[in-house]
């Protein structure tokens, strides 16, 4: 596989930083064990709603990764806000996908069509529970960062798509590789 420079340096390299998130939590995270002096999440979908589906979008796809890969994670989305073959909002763009034509007529809910999301945490058929703990604290963080202060914004090298490092989904043969960052693999449209 050949990988462009910066995911390599990325790949090769340590990423670790302590940032202040913002004054009104008055609190400080440790990237390197991911704790931080908080119990609570820092904001709720009604209070910051594109900053809370970012948040989940890393939580759910890249929880168990680094640093660099959750934020590689999250710069994805931002980067399709950008690109204007996608939506135009972080929320429409991790929740992108088809909605089931019954549940809306005779339900009026919009429930997606299992297994055809963007992102397969949106729509697997799992209950998506209420996100707690040092990672969901951790995901809100690094959200919150990149949309508001460019936090590690271009660490995925422009990348539109990812996947896993265990799967070989059929699209990836027609994108370009970028390289592997933490856990995921990620490509641009050629």
């Amino acid at each position: 596989m050949k990988y462009s420079s910066l995911a390599m340096i990325i790949v090769m390299g340590t990423v670790s930083t302590t940032l202040a998130l913002d004054a009104r939590t008055e609190t400080l995270m440790d990237n390197t064990n991911s704790k931080n002096t908080t119990t609570a999440q820092y904001y709720t979908a009604e209070s910051n709603p594109q900053e809370y589906c970012l948040a989940q979008n890393i939580y759910y796809e890249s929880r168990t990764d680094n640093l660099a890969g959750m934020a590689a994670v999250a710069d994805v989305v931002i980067n399709r806000v950008y690109d204007t073959r996608y939506p135009n909002t972080i929320c429409e763009v991790v929740k992108q996908g088809p909605i089931s034509k019954w549940w809306k007529e005779e339900k009026g809910k919009e429930v997606p069509i299992k297994h055809r999301c963007q992102f397969s945490w949106y729509c697997d058929g799992k209950p998506d529970d209420n996100p707690s703990g040092d990672k969901w604290r951790q995901a809100q963080e690094i959200a919150y960062k990149m949309i508001h202060f460019d936090y590690l914004r271009g660490i995925s090298d422009g990348s539109t798509h990812y996947h896993a490092t265990y799967v070989d989904p059929s699209w990836n043969k027609s994108m370009q590789l970028i390289g592997r960052i933490g856990l995921h693999i990620f490509y641009v449209s050629r």
